[in-house]
Protein backbone atom coordinates (compact mmCIF):
# COMPACT_ATOMS: atom_id res chain seq x y z
CA UNK A 1 0.00 0.00 0.00
CA UNK A 2 1.02 3.73 -0.67
CA UNK A 3 -0.54 6.51 1.16
CA UNK A 4 -0.39 9.99 0.32
CA UNK A 5 -1.28 12.97 2.20
CA UNK A 6 -1.42 16.88 0.87
CA UNK A 7 -1.98 19.91 3.16
CA UNK A 8 -1.59 23.95 2.59
CA UNK A 9 0.35 25.07 6.17
CA UNK A 10 -0.35 28.35 5.70
CA UNK A 11 3.12 29.07 7.12
CA UNK A 12 5.24 26.07 8.22
CA UNK A 13 6.26 27.39 11.16
CA UNK A 14 3.45 28.47 12.56
CA UNK A 15 1.54 25.09 11.98
CA UNK A 16 4.58 23.21 13.95
CA UNK A 17 4.07 24.84 17.25
CA UNK A 18 -0.15 24.22 16.54
CA UNK A 19 0.05 20.42 16.08
CA UNK A 20 1.69 19.80 12.89
CA UNK A 21 4.71 18.52 14.05
CA UNK A 22 2.78 15.48 16.35
CA UNK A 23 0.49 14.85 13.28
CA UNK A 24 3.35 14.20 11.32
CA UNK A 25 4.88 12.23 13.68
CA UNK A 26 1.78 9.74 13.43
CA UNK A 27 0.84 9.85 9.81
CA UNK A 28 0.61 6.50 8.35
CA UNK A 29 1.72 7.89 4.78
CA UNK A 30 4.60 7.42 2.82
CA UNK A 31 4.80 10.83 0.93
CA UNK A 32 3.56 13.95 2.43
CA UNK A 33 3.01 16.91 0.43
CA UNK A 34 3.29 20.43 1.92
CA UNK A 35 2.20 23.91 0.39
CA UNK A 36 2.40 27.37 1.49
CA UNK A 37 5.55 26.99 3.97
CA UNK A 38 5.95 30.64 4.02
CA UNK A 39 9.88 29.78 4.94
CA UNK A 40 13.82 28.90 3.52
CA UNK A 41 15.04 26.24 4.76
CA UNK A 42 17.41 27.52 7.65
CA UNK A 43 14.31 29.41 9.13
CA UNK A 44 12.19 26.19 10.32
CA UNK A 45 12.50 24.28 13.02
CA UNK A 46 15.09 21.15 12.56
CA UNK A 47 11.91 18.78 13.36
CA UNK A 48 10.35 20.66 10.14
CA UNK A 49 13.32 21.27 8.01
CA UNK A 50 14.86 17.37 8.62
CA UNK A 51 12.23 15.39 10.08
CA UNK A 52 13.73 12.02 11.61
CA UNK A 53 12.49 8.91 9.44
CA UNK A 54 12.03 11.51 6.00
CA UNK A 55 14.10 12.40 2.56
CA UNK A 56 12.98 16.57 2.25
CA UNK A 57 12.92 18.35 -0.55
CA UNK A 58 11.52 21.77 -0.13
CA UNK A 59 11.37 24.45 -2.65
CA UNK A 60 11.20 28.38 -1.19
CA UNK A 61 10.24 31.05 -2.90
CA UNK A 62 12.30 34.31 -3.75
CA UNK A 63 9.92 36.18 -2.54
CA UNK A 64 10.59 35.91 1.47
CA UNK A 65 7.61 34.92 3.29
CA UNK A 66 5.72 33.98 0.34
CA UNK A 67 4.86 30.30 -1.03
CA UNK A 68 7.04 27.41 -0.47
CA UNK A 69 6.49 23.48 -1.64
CA UNK A 70 7.92 20.23 0.37
CA UNK A 71 7.64 16.46 -0.33
CA UNK A 72 8.48 14.34 2.36
CA UNK A 73 9.12 10.14 1.44
CA UNK A 74 9.91 7.98 3.70
CA UNK A 75 12.28 6.48 0.92
CA UNK A 76 14.58 8.52 -0.78
CA UNK A 77 13.97 10.15 -4.00
CA UNK A 78 15.78 8.35 -7.25
CA UNK A 79 15.57 12.49 -8.53
CA UNK A 80 14.21 16.09 -7.74
CA UNK A 81 13.00 18.78 -9.96
CA UNK A 82 12.12 22.48 -8.81
CA UNK A 83 9.64 24.28 -11.08
CA UNK A 84 7.85 22.80 -14.39
CA UNK A 85 9.90 24.98 -17.53
CA UNK A 86 7.94 27.89 -17.07
CA UNK A 87 10.92 30.78 -16.53
CA UNK A 88 8.29 33.24 -14.39
CA UNK A 89 7.26 30.38 -11.78
CA UNK A 90 10.70 28.74 -11.78
CA UNK A 91 11.71 29.81 -7.97
CA UNK A 92 8.30 31.14 -7.19
CA UNK A 93 8.10 28.32 -4.56
CA UNK A 94 4.53 26.56 -6.47
CA UNK A 95 5.89 23.15 -7.79
CA UNK A 96 8.16 20.28 -6.84
CA UNK A 97 8.32 17.26 -7.83
CA UNK A 98 10.60 13.74 -7.08
CA UNK A 99 10.78 10.40 -8.57
CA UNK A 100 10.43 7.25 -6.82
CA UNK A 101 10.26 3.17 -7.67
CA UNK A 102 7.24 3.40 -10.33
CA UNK A 103 5.98 6.86 -9.40
CA UNK A 104 6.25 10.74 -9.57
CA UNK A 105 4.72 12.49 -7.12
CA UNK A 106 4.60 16.54 -7.05
CA UNK A 107 3.72 19.45 -4.59
CA UNK A 108 1.19 21.89 -6.17
CA UNK A 109 0.66 25.28 -5.01
CA UNK A 110 -1.02 27.06 -7.64
CA UNK A 111 -1.85 30.92 -7.40
CA UNK A 112 -5.14 32.20 -5.51
CA UNK A 113 -5.34 35.26 -7.50
CA UNK A 114 -8.45 38.34 -7.04
CA UNK A 115 -10.24 39.08 -9.70
CA UNK A 116 -9.61 42.16 -11.60
CA UNK A 117 -5.93 42.48 -10.05
CA UNK A 118 -2.73 41.10 -11.40
CA UNK A 119 -3.07 38.62 -8.68
CA UNK A 120 -5.44 36.95 -11.15
CA UNK A 121 -3.44 37.54 -13.72
CA UNK A 122 -0.81 35.51 -12.31
CA UNK A 123 -3.07 32.89 -11.70
CA UNK A 124 -4.35 32.69 -15.21
CA UNK A 125 -0.20 33.06 -17.06
CA UNK A 126 0.55 29.89 -14.37
CA UNK A 127 -2.88 27.96 -15.21
CA UNK A 128 -2.19 28.45 -19.05
CA UNK A 129 1.55 27.07 -18.82
CA UNK A 130 0.86 24.54 -16.17
CA UNK A 131 -1.61 22.77 -18.16
CA UNK A 132 1.19 21.91 -21.20
CA UNK A 133 3.53 20.36 -18.68
CA UNK A 134 0.73 17.92 -17.09
CA UNK A 135 0.12 16.82 -20.80
CA UNK A 136 4.05 16.61 -21.15
CA UNK A 137 4.86 15.04 -17.75
CA UNK A 138 1.86 12.11 -18.59
CA UNK A 139 3.45 11.52 -21.79
CA UNK A 140 6.73 11.11 -20.54
CA UNK A 141 5.76 9.17 -17.50
CA UNK A 142 4.02 6.52 -19.47
CA UNK A 143 7.04 6.23 -21.99
CA UNK A 144 8.88 5.41 -18.63
CA UNK A 145 6.08 3.05 -17.49
CA UNK A 146 5.53 5.39 -14.52
CA UNK A 147 2.31 6.89 -12.63
CA UNK A 148 2.17 10.54 -11.28
CA UNK A 149 0.32 11.76 -8.68
CA UNK A 150 0.12 15.94 -8.59
CA UNK A 151 -1.21 16.49 -4.81
CA UNK A 152 -1.72 20.07 -3.46
CA UNK A 153 -3.34 23.55 -3.08
CA UNK A 154 -5.34 23.99 -6.60
CA UNK A 155 -7.14 26.85 -5.72
CA UNK A 156 -9.85 25.90 -7.64
CA UNK A 157 -13.36 24.25 -6.95
CA UNK A 158 -13.77 22.27 -9.93
CA UNK A 159 -17.77 21.32 -9.51
CA UNK A 160 -20.99 23.27 -7.38
CA UNK A 161 -20.49 20.49 -5.09
CA UNK A 162 -17.18 21.17 -3.59
CA UNK A 163 -17.91 24.47 -1.80
CA UNK A 164 -20.98 25.73 0.29
CA UNK A 165 -22.02 28.80 -1.00
CA UNK A 166 -21.45 28.30 -4.44
CA UNK A 167 -24.43 30.58 -5.86
CA UNK A 168 -22.53 33.40 -4.36
CA UNK A 169 -19.17 32.87 -5.21
CA UNK A 170 -19.44 32.50 -9.04
CA UNK A 171 -18.07 35.50 -9.39
CA UNK A 172 -15.01 35.00 -6.80
CA UNK A 173 -11.48 33.73 -7.99
CA UNK A 174 -11.35 30.13 -7.22
CA UNK A 175 -15.02 29.52 -9.14
CA UNK A 176 -14.98 31.49 -12.37
CA UNK A 177 -16.37 29.80 -15.26
CA UNK A 178 -12.78 29.54 -16.63
CA UNK A 179 -11.02 28.60 -14.16
CA UNK A 180 -13.21 25.56 -13.57
CA UNK A 181 -13.16 24.98 -17.28
CA UNK A 182 -9.55 24.79 -16.95
CA UNK A 183 -10.34 21.91 -14.55
CA UNK A 184 -12.18 20.41 -16.96
CA UNK A 185 -9.33 20.59 -19.54
CA UNK A 186 -6.82 18.45 -16.56
CA UNK A 187 -9.24 15.76 -16.81
CA UNK A 188 -10.35 15.54 -20.00
CA UNK A 189 -7.60 16.73 -22.51
CA UNK A 190 -4.40 16.47 -20.07
CA UNK A 191 -5.57 13.04 -19.08
CA UNK A 192 -6.24 12.98 -15.22
CA UNK A 193 -7.84 11.87 -12.43
CA UNK A 194 -9.77 13.52 -9.58
CA UNK A 195 -8.67 10.82 -7.21
CA UNK A 196 -10.82 12.06 -3.60
CA UNK A 197 -14.23 12.14 -6.26
CA UNK A 198 -12.92 8.78 -7.90
CA UNK A 199 -14.31 7.36 -3.87
CA UNK A 200 -16.96 9.65 -3.17
CA UNK A 201 -18.29 11.23 -6.36
CA UNK A 202 -21.31 12.69 -4.47
CA UNK A 203 -21.14 15.58 -2.05
CA UNK A 204 -21.37 18.42 -0.80
CA UNK A 205 -17.80 18.18 0.01
CA UNK A 206 -15.87 16.90 2.08
CA UNK A 207 -14.54 20.13 1.83
CA UNK A 208 -10.81 20.88 2.85
CA UNK A 209 -10.30 24.67 3.47
CA UNK A 210 -12.15 26.75 5.45
CA UNK A 211 -11.64 30.57 6.10
CA UNK A 212 -10.61 31.55 9.78
CA UNK A 213 -13.41 34.85 10.05
CA UNK A 214 -16.71 33.86 11.22
CA UNK A 215 -18.15 30.71 11.85
CA UNK A 216 -17.18 28.97 8.28
CA UNK A 217 -15.57 25.69 9.99
CA UNK A 218 -18.14 25.53 12.71
CA UNK A 219 -20.59 25.60 9.92
CA UNK A 220 -18.64 23.32 7.37
CA UNK A 221 -18.80 26.17 5.01
CA UNK A 222 -16.16 25.17 3.25
CA UNK A 223 -14.37 24.85 -0.24
CA UNK A 224 -12.79 21.14 -1.57
CA UNK A 225 -9.66 22.79 -3.77
CA UNK A 226 -6.39 20.51 -2.38
CA UNK A 227 -6.63 17.73 -4.58
CA UNK A 228 -4.60 14.67 -5.58
CA UNK A 229 -4.71 14.27 -9.50
CA UNK A 230 -3.02 11.27 -10.79
CA UNK A 231 -3.19 9.81 -14.09
CA UNK A 232 -5.87 6.59 -14.50
CA UNK A 233 -3.49 3.82 -13.69
CA UNK A 234 -2.79 4.79 -10.35
CA UNK A 235 -6.50 6.16 -9.59
CA UNK A 236 -7.07 2.83 -10.39
CA UNK A 237 -5.72 1.98 -7.90
CA UNK A 238 -6.59 4.19 -4.86
CA UNK A 239 -8.42 1.89 -2.17
CA UNK A 240 -9.11 5.09 0.37
CA UNK A 241 -9.96 8.67 0.56
CA UNK A 242 -10.44 10.98 3.50
CA UNK A 243 -9.88 14.46 4.93
CA UNK A 244 -8.62 14.74 8.07
CA UNK A 245 -10.96 17.47 9.39
CA UNK A 246 -10.29 18.60 12.41
CA UNK A 247 -12.96 17.49 15.95
CA UNK A 248 -12.78 20.98 16.50
CA UNK A 249 -11.75 24.99 15.31
CA UNK A 250 -9.08 24.93 18.41
CA UNK A 251 -7.32 21.93 17.11
CA UNK A 252 -6.56 23.25 13.32
CA UNK A 253 -2.80 23.42 12.98
CA UNK A 254 -4.03 25.36 9.30
CA UNK A 255 -7.16 26.83 7.43
CA UNK A 256 -6.89 23.51 5.14
CA UNK A 257 -7.03 20.00 6.41
CA UNK A 258 -4.59 17.21 5.27
CA UNK A 259 -6.42 15.18 1.97
CA UNK A 260 -5.31 11.48 2.40
CA UNK A 261 -5.37 8.78 -0.51
CA UNK A 262 -3.87 5.06 0.13
CA UNK A 263 -3.31 3.24 -3.08
CA UNK A 264 -2.79 -0.33 -3.32
CA UNK A 265 0.65 -0.09 -5.36
CA UNK A 266 3.95 -1.12 -5.23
Amino acid sequence: MLTVSTVNVNGVRAAAKKGFVEWLATTPAEVVCLQETRAEPGQMPAEVREPEGWHVVHAHSDQKGRNGVSILTRQQPEAVRIGFGAKEFEHSGRYVEVDLPGLTAASLYLPSGDVGTPRQEEKERFMDAFLPYLVKRRKAAKRQGREVVVSGDWNIAHREIDLKNWKSNQKESGFLPEERAWMDRVFDDAGYVDVFRRVHPEGPGPYSWWSYRGKAFDNDSGWRIDYQISTPGLAECVKEARVERAETYDARWSDHAPVTITYDFA
